[in-house]
């Protein structure tokens, strides 16, 4: 696995790669990055992909926006920086926040993408989106006791009943630190974005992946039903949030079979 670094107007875009054949983006969560990929990455390369995961502007250690972002800034920023790789055409997985992003890049540039694939897609009611809107959202603000570290383990414990995987448990609240102030960043952008909209806009071939423990299943199956007519859909069972860690061959190989088709250059 190598990685390195996409120069775009905005700042540059750190990014983690593996593997030759058909380019497959990866769009993780927030405020996580490209790491929380790091189990799959080599089983999706052993199954012939180029893969790509990025980490969106704010996170890992891509850029921070010069502003508060939109979905679409990010999409835009994916898609302007895999340009610059040289990568026209590709497969496309989003995970939560980044299913969010990987919908808009796939809305806004349909004959780049050849499938797309939206793990734990977040379809919230506007309600909800609403009452979300309002709060301040994530913050990490440093205490001299240093008190916000486990205020933020505890946190993260607290939204991943049952979680089971320590290393990735600790990476997710390392990641988090790392966001710093950018950390509020991709759940406020999410609360903003019009999921729905973009899934009636979708016009490329996609499926809805899930497993049956994370906390948007029932998410994923409202955005199923929406498209049930000619969206595809897959859960695994058990797991958290952290199903990539928890289950990266079963994981890898239900993203495998869906995008199986040779992507063809532009």
């Amino acid at each position: 696995m190598k990685k390195g670094y996409i120069n775009t107007a905005q700042g540059q875009l750190h990014y983690l790669t593996q593997g030759s054949g058909s380019p497959l983006v990866l769009c993780h969560q927030s405020p996580n990055c490209s790491r929380m990929f790091t189990a799959a990455i080599p089983e999706l390369a052993a199954r012939g992909f180029r893969v790509i995961a990025i980490d969106t502007p704010g996170h890992g250690e891509s850029t921070p926006p010069a502003s508060e972002p939109s979905i679409e800034f990010y999409a835009a920023q994916l898609l302007e920086g895999l340009q610059q790789l040289g990568v026209d055409t590709f497969h496309l997985l989003g995970h939560h926040t980044g299913a969010a992003i990987a919908c808009a890049m796939a809305v806004a540039a349909p004959e780049r993408v050849c499938s797309l694939v939206l793990n734990g897609p977040p379809l919230f009611s506007e309600e909800v989106r609403a009452q979300r809107r309002s709060g301040s959202g994530l913050r990490v603000v440093p205490q001299e006791g240093g008190a916000h570290l486990q205020d933020i383990w505890d946190l993260r414990k607290r939204v991943t009943p049952g979680w089971t995987n320590l290393a990735a448990m600790h990476r997710g609240v390392v990641d988090l630190l790392r966001c710093g102030p950018c950390a509020h960043q991709g759940h406020a952008a999410v609360y903003r974005y019009d999921m729905r909209a973009a899934l009636l806009s979708l016009s490329v071939p996609t499926l809805i992946l899930t497993n049956t423990g994370e906390d948007l299943y029932t998410h994923s199956q409202q955005a199923y039903q929406l498209r049930d007519k000619d969206f595809s859909f897959y859960e695994l069972s058990g797991g958290t949030h952290d199903i990539v860690d928890e289950q990266p061959v079963a994981w890898a190989k239900a993203v495998a079979d869906f995008a199986s088709e040779p992507v063809q250059d532009a």
